[in-house]
């Protein structure tokens, strides 16, 4: 496979992830104590097909070195994301709010990374 296609995969599936954890973000900041359990599934799903082919490109055709700071930041973030599912959501508990931000500030951060990588891939 192609490392534009995969980047360009990579990048829709997590722009998607993105957007669900933004409306997640909001549920929580809106005063509820943690979004529906569907919607973090599929956030979690879609983020981890994302990670899992950044992961098969950088074995198999080698990423840029945004593109690897990118991959390196996202399971950072994916630390955060099963702390936040396993110790709160499943728990039923309220989620911390600063761990949502961490979560989110870390995932933001590494999308920019990879979209950059990814205009630069297909660019140049």
């Amino acid at each position: 496979m192609e490392l534009n296609l995969m980047l360009q995969t990579a990048t829709t599936l997590l722009a998607i992830t993105a957007l669900g954890g933004l409306a997640m973000a909001a549920i929580r900041f809106a005063g509820k104590p943690r979004p529906p359990s569907w919607l973090a599934m599929l956030h979690g799903f879609l983020a981890s097909a994302g990670l899992t082919l950044l992961v098969y490109a950088a074995f198999t055709v080698g990423l840029p070195g945004r593109a690897t700071a990118a991959l390196a930041l996202f399971l950072v973030a994916s630390v955060g994301g099963i702390v936040l599912n396993l110790s709160y959501h499943l728990k039923a508990a309220p989620l911390p709010k600063w761990l949502v931000l961490v979560h989110a500030g870390i995932a933001i951060v590494a999308f920019l990374l990879l979209l950059w990588a990814t205009w630069s891939a297909s660019s140049g």
